[in-house]
């Protein structure tokens, strides 16, 4: 059994408590809900907590959650994040379903997405994924060409370019979490000052909320830590 309602409350305190320490405003951090694998039930028990912002690693399973919560009024105001690795034959149902996308990290799905999100909704909010790392197993462009895919992004009216994402490798050590994040910010203040509408920042997960705040995160994600079963 877990303690969904505990887990959260928990969680908002580190922010609170982080931002407080390293001069920031807890208002410029948001959380994003990763709900993998999570059941329905354990999504609304989030949901009862006022939380909005959930993510999706899977297409058809986040399909099948938010079509389950966009039958019902007071869940309209859901907001779902596609933060898994993007195949070009899926990109028309995160196109058609999703408000935001975190892992853009090539020119040619950025031109599916942008030619497939219907003109009946707003333009999808994406994010370009950077492989901060270098690491060969994961996602995401190298740094130095962020430029060229941003430029080619911003050309298309269908998405709407709002930031950079990353997955670091594994540090349990704060002073290392803490270099690979402040290159992030690097990277993204760069971007800022070269595009517009640029504010999101999405860095740190539930190992490394300390240092990702520290260093300027403004999206947060997080799933064990909320989801995890009382021992």
């Amino acid at each position: 059994m877990n303690d969904i309602p505990n887990n959260l409350q928990k969680i908002h305190c580190q922010i609170d408590t982080f931002a407080k320490n390293y001069n920031r405003n807890k208002k410029d951090i948001s959380m994003l809900i990763a709900t993998k694998t999570q059941t329905i039930s354990n999504i609304k028990k989030a949901i009862d907590m006022k939380e909005k912002n959930f993510g999706e690693n899977y297409v058809q399973e986040g399909i099948e959650k938010i079509q389950y919560f966009k039958k019902t009024i007071k869940y309209n105001k859901l907001i779902w994040h596609y933060i898994g690795s993007i195949q070009s034959n899926k990109t028309r149902y995160i196109a058609e379903y999703f408000d935001w996308c975190h892992t853009i990290d090539n020119a040619h799905i950025a031109y599916r997405l942008n030619k497939q999100r219907p003109t009946t909704l707003p333009p999808l909010n994406v994010l370009i994924q950077i492989n901060i790392d270098s690491e060969p197993t994961k996602s995401g462009i190298h740094p130095n060409q962020l430029k060229n895919l941003s430029n080619i992004i911003n050309i298309y009216p269908r998405l709407h370019l709002r930031g950079i994402m990353c997955i670091p490798k594994h540090e349990t050590k704060f002073h290392k979490q803490l270099v690979t994040f402040n290159n992030m910010k690097k990277i993204f203040d760069t971007l800022k000052q070269t595009t517009q509408n640029i504010d999101t920042l999405s860095m740190g997960m539930s190992d490394d909320i300390e240092a990702a705040i520290s260093a300027g995160s403004t999206l947060i994600r997080i799933g064990k830590a909320i989801f995890k079963k009382k021992i």
